[in-house]
């Protein structure tokens, strides 16, 4: 039983701490934003390494230090968004009345430089593990990556909850473009494809003769993309998670006082998922978007969420 229910712990454990950390480094004052980013450089520089040399490596132990690796990586490009170090070259609201793909090209150059970053990373993670037996570090970056921009997508197409006080001030030029509706129709394609991705991965648990490094890597993996959509599903239900980082966020955030109505965030860090979340409706005295993360703040589809 242990075999099965480790995986699954440490996946949640992975992803309640990275989110929490990566909101705490966000919240923080600005003074100490370069701080946060030199910590997390030193973290992806050696994650790259151990990446590399662990996905050589076929045992358990070798599946969770893969994992981690994935997970590290992907919380640099949280930090370097969040502390508005990465971001693109127009960070300014949408213009009023913009609409359609207007809107998603100023959105994208919101945030092209981190929307970048993470295809550069992307391709060395996958280079660096080139035909490597350990292959859970690289699915571990990707599945945060495709989840993200799903949970992106489906902030700018719109839905209900989004979370504006959890973003930090200097990014909050976000919300103007986003978009506050019950539902939209890309919202239930990606559940369903997370969904069906999911069962795929932890289809293998079902084969009597799966070596325990495979078991480890499936749950490890399945549980990821579980809690991604999880994730999703804070955009579009009326679910107070800030509890869950409480520790981590300011007394605004936390909900200590009247939440105001607003109407996303990894992946966690990891909350793939992506990342900051919801309230319904706007709000009178911020203009912000929030991002997703199977982590940290969820991102404007644009923007960039665990």
């Amino acid at each position: 039983m242990a075999q099965y229910a480790l995986p699954v712990l440490f996946t949640l454990i992975v992803w309640w701490l990275t989110t929490g950390l990566v909101l705490l480094a966000v919240n923080c004052r600005r003074v100490t934003y370069p701080w946060s980013l030199s910590l997390a450089t030193l973290l992806l520089a050696g994650s790259l390494l151990c990446l590399q040399w662990v996905s050589d490596e076929t045992s358990v132990a070798a599946a969770y230090l893969a994992f981690c690796c994935g997970v590290l990586i992907w919380g640099w490009l949280e930090v370097s968004y969040y502390t508005g170090m990465v971001t693109g070259p127009r960070p300014q609201a949408c213009p009023a009345g913009v609409t359609g793909w207007r809107r998603f090209w100023l959105a994208l150059k919101a945030s092209l430089y981190h929307e970048l970053a993470i295809i550069v990373l992307g391709g060395l993670v996958i280079l660096l593990t080139w035909q490597a037996p350990n292959q859970v570090g690289t699915w571990t970056f990707v599945i945060l990556w495709l989840m993200r921009w799903s949970a992106k997508l489906n902030i700018f197409f719109g839905v209900p909850n989004i979370n504006l006080q959890w973003f930090p001030e200097h990014l909050r030029y976000l919300d103007s473009f986003i978009v506050r509706r019950p539902m939209n129709p890309l919202f239930p394609l990606s559940i369903m494809a997370s969904l069906v991705t999911a069962g795929l991965v932890l289809s293998s648990l079902t084969h009597g003769d799966a070596a325990p490094e495979d078991v480890a890597a499936a749950l490890l993996l399945g549980t990821l993309i579980l809690l991604a959509i999880l994730e999703h599903g804070f955009l579009v239900l009326p679910l107070h998670d800030s509890v869950l980082w409480h520790w981590a966020l300011p007394a605004i955030s936390r909900g200590d006082d009247p939440p105001a109505q607003h109407g996303i965030s990894a992946p966690g860090i990891p909350t793939s998922a992506g990342g900051f979340r919801r309230q319904a409706g706007p709000p009178a005295d911020l203009d912000a978007a929030v991002a997703y993360g199977p982590s940290p703040p969820r991102s404007v589809p644009c923007s960039n969420g665990r």
